[in-house]
Parts: C-alpha cells; sequence; structure tokens
C-alpha cells in the first residue's frame, strides 16, 4: 500500500494555502467546503504526487480532548479498490479496532471508512 495523503486542521485555511504553495511548492486544487458542517479543505499537490489536505471547521481550537483540533488529523491508505476498503475495515474491526465512520462516499467524492488505532489516531483507508 501507499499513503495516500496525509490530513493537517489548520485555523487560516487560505493563508495555509499559501505558504504551501509559496514555500513547498504546492499546487492547490480547488477548494471543498461543506455549507451544513462550515467543513472547508484544500488538497495541495506536490511534484512528487504527495498530498496535503488542510482542512478548517469553524471551531477548530487547540483541545487536546478534541478530534477537530488544529493539528495533524488522520493518515490515509490508498488500497485500489472499494472492495479493498469495504474487506480492511472489516478485518480491522474483526482485530479490534474501532470503526469511526463506516465505508461511504464522502461529499467531496471519496470512498473511504475511518478506524482509529490503538492510541485513537485516525486512519483513513481509501479507494
Amino acid at each position: 500500500m501507499i499513503i495516500d495523503h496525509i490530513a493537517l486542521y489548520v485555523e487560516n485555511l487560505e493563508r495555509e494555502k499559501e505558504f504551501f504553495e509559496k514555500y513547498f511548492g504546492g499546487k492547490a486544487g480547488c477548494k471543498y467546503h461543506n455549507q451544513q458542517t462550515g467543513f472547508s479543505s484544500y488538497f495541495i499537490n506536490f511534484e512528487n504526487g504527495t498530498r496535503l489536505e488542510i482542512m478548517s471547521m469553524p471551531k477548530s481550537k487547540q483541545d487536546e480532548n478534541c478530534y477537530k483540533m488544529i493539528g495533524f488529523a488522520h493518515i490515509a491508505f490508498q488500497t485500489g479498490s472499494k472492495e479493498n476498503v469495504k474487506a480492511l475495515t472489516e478485518k480491522l474491526r474483526a482485530d479490534g479496532f474501532s470503526v469511526v465512520s463506516e465505508p461511504r462516499t464522502t461529499g467531496d467524492g471519496y470512498f473511504e471508512s475511518c478506524i482509529a488505532d490503538a492510541e485513537g489516531n485516525r486512519i483513513e483507508i481509501t479507494v
């Protein structure tokens, strides 16, 4: 498997987008915004194919007890197919890991699930 992307919650989405473009040669894709939740994000694409998702929520603040805090949010692994996403999710569930979100197509077009590792870190499983 390969890492699909790393995600980072930020307070100022536009400032961070400009930072990664200016200093690290990233190229931002189109902004995604969910009207219902207020969630917004950009995928920043880098020369070698690596991607960073920068994200913001209206109430994203530093809080060690809050999943939607400022800082790294999750790591995503690309599996190659919807069937693989479903199978790996079920394997992890069977091995005692918590499924945070079931396999589904998200509002921005990803088919993914999310599990929590032994320390509660979010791991997305994507196509």
